[in-house]
């Protein structure tokens, strides 16, 4: 296992592991992703702020990180935080657990940057992935109400996001 930055020359697989995620989505919630917008994932590749597990060189999830995120978080966005976005297993590595590998990776990477928690946020009251974060360790905080912004990606829009926060010991 290898943890590593997405390059440009990822984008296409990427967004080929979001349409299969959504798909995937679309058959077990209400609320799924959207189609994502290119620049911005080129952007967050270009920042080294794209990262993807491989599994014997092949691609087994990507994520997107930022040190930011006042739109989703608000008030309580703090620069003490890394907010994970995006987590997504290729379909051939689904079920693996990946996440804690991704907690563990993002522990190291918290301390190396002086952060002290990880976060992360869902949209929409997901049982399913609530049992999951917590079970992996994350704080489930509760659900907020975003509003409308034109800084903010077309599926939270007005939506209710479940908030998630590991606090790095």
């Amino acid at each position: 296992m290898k943890i590593t930055n997405c390059t440009i020359d990822d984008i296409d697989l990427i967004f080929e592991m979001y349409i299969d995620a959504t798909s995937y989505q679309k058959e077990r919630v209400i609320d799924y992703w959207p189609e994502f917008d290119r620049d911005m994932v080129k952007n967050e590749i270009i920042n080294k702020r794209h990262f993807k597990l491989l599994i014997n060189e092949e691609v087994a999830c990507i994520w997107c990180i930022t040190f930011d995120d006042k739109l989703i978080w608000g008030d309580r966005n703090n620069n003490k935080s890394i907010y994970f976005h995006r987590i997504t297993a290729h379909k051939n590595y689904r079920g693996k657990n990946y996440v804690k590998k991704i907690i563990g990776w993002g522990t190291k990477y918290a301390l190396v940057n002086k952060k002290k928690y990880l976060r992360l946020d869902t949209v929409g009251h997901n049982k399913r992935l609530i049992e999951y974060y917590t079970e992996s360790g994350f704080k489930f905080l509760g659900l907020t109400k975003l509003s409308v912004s034109n800084e903010l990606p077309q599926h939270y829009q007005n939506a209710s996001v479940c908030l998630f926060e590991l606090e790095i010991i």
